[in-house]
């Protein structure tokens, strides 16, 4: 079954797109209502801000690269 939906997505790149930002709509429509208090704002954009950091820092880490 799963060999199947994962065919369909490589092949029809338009239902690729479609899962995708579907994905997307899921996970940030339950956040929008925390932008609406300033403080909650603050916190949340530096939640994003910090574990973009994180992963960044451990991707160069485990491939080896050097820090900024």
């Amino acid at each position: 079954m799963m060999d199947g939906f994962w065919e369909n997505v490589l092949r029809y790149q338009r239902y690729f797109v479609t899962v995708l930002l579907g994905v997307v709509w899921n996970v940030v429509e339950p956040l929008v209502p925390l932008f609406k208090r300033p403080a909650s704002a603050i916190a949340l954009v530096g939640l994003m801000v910090g574990l973009l950091a994180f992963v960044a820092l451990t991707l160069r880490a485990m491939l080896g690269l050097p820090v900024v």
